[in-house]
C-alpha cells in the first residue's frame, strides 16, 4: 500500500487539500483519484482524514508545525506573469513542476502537459541541482515557463472536475440560506410589468 500524505494547494480558487501518493518500487508518484479518475480534493484536512479512514488508508502523519506540506500556485502564476529581473523562486518552481507531473499522471486531461524533451530536462536539472532558474538558457526558460503554465491550466481543469467529498462547488463558497419568502401582495405573475422574475 503506498504512503499517502495530505498536500495543501492554494490558488485563485482557494485552498484545497489533495492526497499525494508515493510510488512503490518503480511506480511513479501520483495524486489520489476516485474510481472515475476524478481528482479527490478537500476543503479541510479533517475531511480528508475522515475520507481516508473510511477507506482504510493510513495517511502519513505530518510533523511540520504549519500542518501538511503545501504549494502556493498563485505565487507560481505571479512569477510567470511578472518580469524576469527579480530572483526566481527556485524551490517553489521545482515543487510546482514535480506536482504538475504527478497530477498529469493521475488524471485524464483535455489540456495535458507538453511532451518533455531534452530542453525540459536541462531546465529541470538546473532547478534540481546547481544554478537554479537563474542559470536557464533562453530556450530552457521558455520550455520551463510553458510547462508551468500548462500545469496551472491542468490544475484548473482537474479542480473543475474534482470529486469534493466536503462538497460545495469549488468556484464559490457555500451560499447563505435564502431569506424566507413572504406572502404575495399582488396578483401579477413574477417577471411581468417590472416585477421580479423567478427565473
Amino acid at each position: 500500500m503506498p504512503d499517502r500524505h495530505p498536500y495543501r494547494v492554494t490558488s485563485r480558487r482557494g485552498a484545497l487539500s489533495v492526497i499525494w501518493q508515493a510510488g512503490e518500487g518503480d511506480d511513479l508518484d501520483t495524486l489520489a483519484v476516485d474510481e472515475r479518475g476524478r481528482l479527490l480534493a478537500f476543503h479541510t484536512v479533517g475531511t480528508l482524514g475522515a475520507y481516508g479512514a473510511d477507506r482504510g488508508w493510513d495517511l502519513a502523519a505530518e510533523s511540520g508545525q504549519d500542518g501538511p506540506a503545501s504549494l502556493d500556485l498563485d505565487a507560481v502564476r505571479t512569477w510567470l506573469e511578472g518580469s524576469r529581473d527579480r530572483p526566481a523562486p527556485t524551490g517553489l518552481l521545482l515543487e510546482a513542476w514535480n506536482f504538475f507531473e504527478d497530477l498529469a499522471r493521475s488524471v485524464v486531461a483535455d489540456r495535458p502537459l507538453p511532451p518533455r524533451g531534452a530542453v525540459h530536462d536541462g531546465a529541470y536539472e538546473k532547478l534540481f541541482g546547481t544554478g537554479g532558474a537563474e542559470a536557464w538558457t533562453d530556450a530552457e526558460a521558455a520550455a520551463a515557463s510553458g510547462l508551468l503554465r500548462a500545469g496551472l491550466d491542468l490544475w484548473e481543469d482537474a479542480v473543475r472536475g474534482a470529486l469534493t467529498p466536503d462538497a460545495f462547488p469549488l468556484s464559490r463558497p457555500p451560499a447563505a440560506p435564502a431569506p424566507p419568502r413572504g406572502p404575495r401582495t399582488s396578483g401579477r405573475r413574477p417577471g411581468r410589468d417590472g416585477g421580479a422574475s423567478s427565473r
